[in-house]
């Protein structure tokens, strides 16, 4: 057996590294895309904390097993890119997706979820779920709703009872 080459070295333990450090890691193929698009898919992938990267197949399956997310080396097959996430996942997602509808050379094939096999449709399902912010939004409306409605009851009792004890200051005065 030969000793591996240190540049192949060096660019295996760049992406262990990358995959190690992101959240999500999605494979696409780029078959046919230009210089351009693959900088306008970049461009587009960096506002949600992600990376398009271009690697030899080989050396991306030797570090995802490395990582120990063995079900990427299934999807890397044929010219393929790969997404690091270390934002939001679900803003990634449809950033790829928006991509893919405008240039459909973009073909989205699956992914890992910290450690987990994606499929193409669940990386579409990503894709649909609101972003970070809009979940947290939502969240908080749910835990303020209750607060909310027991501040009302809260403020209803003593403005109720002013309002009882001067109708009943009216009549006495009105007798």
């Amino acid at each position: 057996m030969e000793n591996p080459r240190p540049e192949k070295v060096a660019i295996v333990a760049e992406v262990k590294e990358k995959i190690e450090a992101s959240q999500a890691v999605i494979v696409t193929e780029y078959r046919g895309m230009s210089v351009g698009q693959l900088a306008n898919l970049r461009t587009a992938l960096r506002p949600a904390g992600a990376e398009y990267k271009v690697y030899k197949n080989t050396l991306v399956r030797r570090a995802a097993q490395e990582a120990g997310v063995e079900p990427l080396a299934e999807q890397l097959v044929g010219p393929s890119g790969v997404v690091f996430v270390t934002g939001d996942v679900a803003a990634a997602a449809k950033a790829l997706r928006d991509f893919a509808k405008t240039n459909p050379l973009l073909v989205i094939k699956g992914g890992a979820l910290s450690g987990t096999s994606l499929s193409d449709k669940d990386v579409q399902a990503l894709a649909d779920l609101p972003s970070r912010d809009v979940l947290l939004s939502q969240i908080a409306g749910a835990f303020q709703a209750p607060m909310v409605k027991m501040a009302g009851l809260l403020q209803a009792l003593p403005r109720n009872f002013a309002y009882g004890l001067k109708a009943l200051i009216d009549q006495k005065e009105a007798a």
